[in-house]
């Protein structure tokens, strides 16, 4: 494989967050972002990056997969590692969909963590789309491409970014109005507050008017409500500092 990707880190941890959490996965950071979320705590990854080839890509998440390749057990019928695309916003760069092919190739559980502002249709359906819609307090709640919910299938998961009030009555109404949870498994992530390092002058505000939510709060509104979601709360920043990379 001659093609390459602009790369910010591969690195191995556990899965912070989705259905997936607490598992081994590698991460596959790719630069580039054509959204400035308020809440977005990888800022550095819209501009940092070095061009690998796929070939290099594939060497080095198989490297750093060698430890488990003797074990026989599955977590949720997945091999572990897991390997996950993110970004940025993986699918800004077109080598990303051979790459997931040739990762599914062999024989890894694929993610990729997508902001919905790009047409998922094309990803090879053995990967295991993690897909955004934006709520209002991020700043990009017009670049969601509602045309993408007709390509999820019940091994794909939404995720919702909650940070106000105005956030979860978002939430609440397009899982009625698009009927989500008939789809698949649908996430509400809690906005982390963002460590100083974290504070890029290019994300957006928070529009003005928003109210905002603790994660107490939203816990129990979830409960009250039956809403049908799994609550998460970025497991990899309670184990190390917010700011910290490669984790």
């Amino acid at each position: 494989m001659s093609e390459s990707l602009v790369v910010n880190e591969i690195y191995l941890s556990l899965q912070g967050e989705s259905t997936f959490a607490g598992l081994p996965c590698i991460f596959i950071r790719l630069t580039g972002c054509d959204l400035r979320c308020s809440f977005c705590d990888t800022a550095y990854a819209f501009t940092e990056g070095k061009k690998k080839t796929l070939d290099e890509i594939l060497a080095e998440v198989k490297r750093q997969a060698a430890p488990f390749l003797n074990s026989k057990s599955k977590v949720q019928n997945s091999k572990l590692p897991l390997v996950e695309l993110t970004g940025g916003e993986p699918l800004l760069q077109k080598n990303s969909q051979p790459l997931m092919q040739s990762l599914c190739d062999a024989g890894f559980t694929v993610l990729i963590e997508t902001s919905g502002a790009h047409d998922i249709s094309k990803i090879d359906p053995r990967v295991h789309r993690i897909m955004d819609l934006k709520c209002p307090a991020s700043g990009e709640v017009e670049r969601n491409l509602f045309s993408n919910i007709a390509h999820l299938k019940s091994t794909d998961e939404i995720k919702f970014v909650i940070g106000t009030q105005e956030d979860y009555d978002w939430a609440k109404q397009q899982i009625a109005a698009h009927k989500l949870d008939a789809i698949c498994p649908l996430l509400c992530s809690w906005v982390h507050p963002l460590a100083p390092e974290q504070q890029s002058k290019v994300l957006k505000k928070v529009p003005a008017g928003l109210t905002p939510i603790s994660r107490k709060d939203l816990a129990e509104k979830i409960i009250a409500d039956a809403l049908p979601v799994r609550f998460q709360i970025q497991q990899h920043k309670i184990i190390w500092p917010p700011e910290q990379r490669g984790v």
